[in-house]
């Protein structure tokens, strides 16, 4: 029976991945509460529909950092996609830039931002942590906008390692068919790349994320013209100190519960961050995102737009590049039906009133 919502893709997905994989992607901190919080956090935002309303015309368009998008959805940066398709990356921005929206690609993709861009010519942006020093950072940052990068999304919430447990337990390695071309050749130890010095997990253990302060992310800002997103915001205060220094815009995001466990659900922490900046940044979110009527509520709640994760994986581990547009073209019908049941023509023009708590 063909899929008719994300909810059915997810059982279609587990058995097409490892068991490994599974637990790799689903998996959070601790007790994943923040997993599951994310999503529960949803059914408690109630909508408040508009009748006798005209809406010959539904525009679900929307500018995100000057790139017109034909849908307030993005795809959220996911690392070790090849877990999911031996296509990972490319199959994902493919998609992406098929339904006139934006991947972002990432640091801790198995194809390089040259490969995937050469193999799928459309805009991106490029996700990115800080390794090592400074240097390491900058080649990072160059070799994004070379290929291309339309933004550069800076996680902030995983400078430390997390706990894991699901991944604790299984004591999970990369398979060795995954790869980092991202930080090959950037002035990390490579050559611990080589079978006799240890492969891939040797190379992982080495992996040194430089410890961000505001002075580095001014530094970042300093170095680069490309627009900037902060990835893991989730105060009102840390968001006013993103537009004090400079920043084009913040990601409401817990990592997808995978970082800290206990943390507020994303959209619960949107509102007092969208007031906060009042329009002077980009606000974006990600997290327990599952219905089109989810990204509604969290437009209604101040977003710009949404980003998933999850979502686009299950599709990607049971089609590629098909699976993955099969998932955006199932936000994009809930969308523009929810928007006729609620006598809403146009996104862009969405406000609290449609929601109530």
């Amino acid at each position: 029976m063909k899929p008719v919502n994300i909810a059915e893709l997810e059982p279609l997905a587990r058995e097409r991945i490892s068991e490994d994989a599974w637990e790799y992607f689903v998996g959070g901190a601790e007790d994943e509460y923040s997993v599951a919080e994310n999503l529960e956090a949803y059914r408690r935002i109630k909508l408040r529909p508009r009748v006798v309303a005209d809406v010959p015309e539904r525009d679900l368009s929307v500018t995100v950092l000057g790139q017109k998008l034909s849908l307030p959805l993005l795809l959220a940066p996911t690392s070790h996609q090849r877990m999911a398709h031996p296509d990972a990356e490319i199959a994902t921005l493919r998609a992406a830039g098929a339904a006139g929206t934006i991947a972002t690609l990432g640091t801790g993709n198995h194809f390089s931002v040259e490969e995937v861009r050469a193999a799928a010519p459309y805009p991106f942006w490029f996700q990115m942590y800080c390794y090592e020093n400074r240097a390491v950072t900058e080649r990072i940052i160059r070799r994004a906008e070379a290929a291309g990068a339309g933004a550069l999304v800076l996680t902030v919430d995983a400078t430390f390692p997390p706990r894991r447990e699901r991944h604790i337990r299984r004591s999970f390695r990369l398979p060795p068919e995954v790869e980092l071309r991202n930080l090959i050749g950037i002035g990390l130890q490579d050559h611990l790349l080589q079978p006799e010095h240890g492969g891939m997990q040797a190379f992982i253990a080495t992996l040194r994320p430089f410890l961000l302060t505001w002075d580095e992310i001014d530094w970042m800002r300093s170095v680069t013209s490309t627009p900037i997103l902060l990835k893991g915001v989730m105060t009102a205060e840390d968001a006013l100190l993103a537009v004090e220094h400079g920043i084009d815009g913040v990601i409401v995001s817990n990592h997808g519960g995978r970082q800290i466990d206990g943390t507020l659900a994303t959209i619960d922490a949107l509102p007092e961050i969208a007031e906060a900046v009042a329009g002077r940044i980009a606000v974006l979110l990600d997290g327990g995102i599952r219905r089109g009527t989810d990204v509604l509520k969290a437009l209604a709640l101040g977003a710009n737009a949404v980003l998933i994760g999850r979502p686009y994986v299950w599709g990607l581990s049971i089609d590629g590049e098909a699976g993955v547009r099969m998932v955006i073209e199932m936000f994009r019908d809930e969308i523009y039906s929810a928007m006729t049941q609620l006598g809403v023509a146009d996104v862009k023009r969405i406000s609290r009133s449609l929601v109530q708590r």
